[in-house]
């Protein structure tokens, strides 16, 4: 697999999302997230104290790789709100509630790519539209190709990867205890998908 040059890396499309039509059928395949494999978490700063971590259990999504024009590549995901686990059941009521995430009125974060910029054979900028709390705005990913081929446990073709990204929740209208809460969310994606049929 190594042959086939990771440069096919577009993936990195990701995180993240998904939905640039292919110029040429044949040119593409596509890849459905494993959730039991895949983690989205978010970190951020509590009082000035430490970093809270927490991460989101739900996600489905598709990542559609072009290995002849990577650019063409996109990644469309999903996560569910009502799943946010951050280590403590009153926490994880809060940030569901009304004055966070509102998981009641938006049960769904989304993102969706809308272009890949190629950095080298194994690392890309991924660009796309996140959608938190009703509100869509540009949030850019960076992917890191880790490996493409056969997954020893289901014997099905796959991709693994690790994306980062960074957002302030205030663009995002999450103004809530804004002088003693951070702004600045970092947030780290660990992915495996495997090949559709």
């Amino acid at each position: 697999m190594t042959g086939r040059r990771i440069k096919l890396f577009a993936v990195s499309a990701i995180l993240a999302t998904i939905c640039a039509p292919a110029t040429t059928a044949q040119a593409q395949d596509q890849y459905a997230l494993d959730p039991v494999h895949t983690h989205v978490q978010f970190s951020v700063s509590r009082f000035g104290f430490n970093d809270v971590i927490a991460a989101f259990p739900d996600v489905k999504g598709v990542i559609t790789l072009d290995e002849g024009e990577p650019e063409n590549s996109s990644v469309d995901v999903e996560i569910g709100v009502p799943s946010l686990a951050s280590g403590d059941d009153t926490r994880n009521e809060h940030l569901q509630g009304a004055f966070w995430l509102n998981g009641e009125a938006f049960p769904v974060i989304s993102y969706r790519s809308t272009s890949v910029e190629q950095l080298s054979d194994t690392e890309a900028n991924v660009t796309g539209e996140l959608t938190l709390l009703g509100v869509t705005k540009p949030v850019s990913l960076h992917v890191v190709l880790n490996k493409i081929g056969k997954d020893p446990a289901t014997k099905k073709d796959a991709v693994g990867f690790s994306a980062t990204a960074s957002l302030k929740r205030s663009d995002f209208g999450l103004m809530t205890a804004a002088n003693l809460v951070g702004d600045d969310v970092a947030i780290r994606i660990e992915t495996l998908a495997h090949k559709m049929e």
